[in-house]
């Protein structure tokens, strides 16, 4: 995908989902009546400034990790870059190799990027060894050379596991992989094979990465979702104000109005 392209695609989410938080928080009942709810009416009167937003914009492309359309951004809303690109592009490599389930291209990655970072924190390297396993057991099926799995787990994972049972549940849980047809296996193994798994180790890679740079390690729009939904359930607690029966943040409810490649608010990760 190239710089442009990523832009684009970057900055029409980011627009989505700012806009759903803030200038289309209404209600499922009150966009179908024409007599609007006094909250809802309060809620669109709400103009925020276009720096906050470009701000925000810049924050959640930085700390996603999304070089290109970071320098391109700031460059374009005239703002200071947050974190060098080559930062921002060092993370995004070692993800690339992640969502790729090129683990050991990661490790060797995220140790030249922090070298002490693994030694640690073994719950991170336990997660990223683990993920190679899955990796080394997916390309052995079906009816591959299982050697080179038994064997990485044998070395790397087993004299681990034994220090915490959430290690040892999680290396067992694995190596089941071995013994079970991938066509037909229990949903909780199966998620082992799903892209899922390897978004989850990217982001606490991502996380972490972050920590030793003493950077926040989630875009300021996470917290505002939060503080949002908190700030709802805080209200209807107390009951001393009027709300809709439903406000919703229009992520999930209408997908005639997201942007391409969205769904539930999540977008594909750029890999180029």
């Amino acid at each position: 995908m190239s710089g442009s392209s990523e832009f684009d695609t970057q900055l029409r989410r980011v627009k989505y989902l700012f806009e759903s938080l803030g200038g289309n928080m209404t209600s499922s009942a009150s966009t179908t009546k024409s007599i609007k709810h006094p909250f809802t009416r309060q809620v669109e009167e709400v103009k925020t400034p276009k720096s906050d937003i470009n701000a925000l914009i810049l924050d959640y492309l930085t700390v996603a990790g999304y070089p290109n359309a970071a320098a391109k951004f700031s460059t374009e809303a005239n703002l200071s870059p947050q974190q060098p690109t080559t930062s921002i592009q060092a993370r995004q490599q070692i993800q690339t190799f992640i969502h790729r389930g090129e683990i050991e291209n990661a490790i060797h990655a995220l140790n030249d990027l922090c070298p002490a970072i693994l030694d640690e924190d073994e719950p991170l390297h336990f997660a990223l060894l683990r993920l190679q396993l899955v990796e080394l057991i997916r390309e052995s099926q079906p009816g591959g050379d299982i050697g080179p799995a038994l064997e990485f787990a044998q070395t790397q994972l087993g004299p681990k596991a034994p220090r915490t049972p959430q290690f040892l549940e999680d290396l067992e849980k694995t190596m089941s992989l071995l013994v079970f047809d991938h066509n037909n296996l229990d949903p909780s193994l199966s998620d082992l094979l799903k892209p899922g798994l390897r978004r989850e180790v990217s982001d606490k890679v991502n996380k972490a990465i972050l920590d030793r740079q003493q950077q926040r390690r989630d875009a300021a729009i996470r917290h505002l979702v939060q503080m949002r939904a908190w700030s709802e359930d805080t209200v209807r607690k107390e009951g001393k104000k009027d709300l809709p029966s439903r406000i919703d943040l229009g992520l999930d409810n209408d997908d005639s109005d997201k942007p391409s490649g969205i769904e539930n608010g999540h977008e594909p990760m750029i890999t180029t």
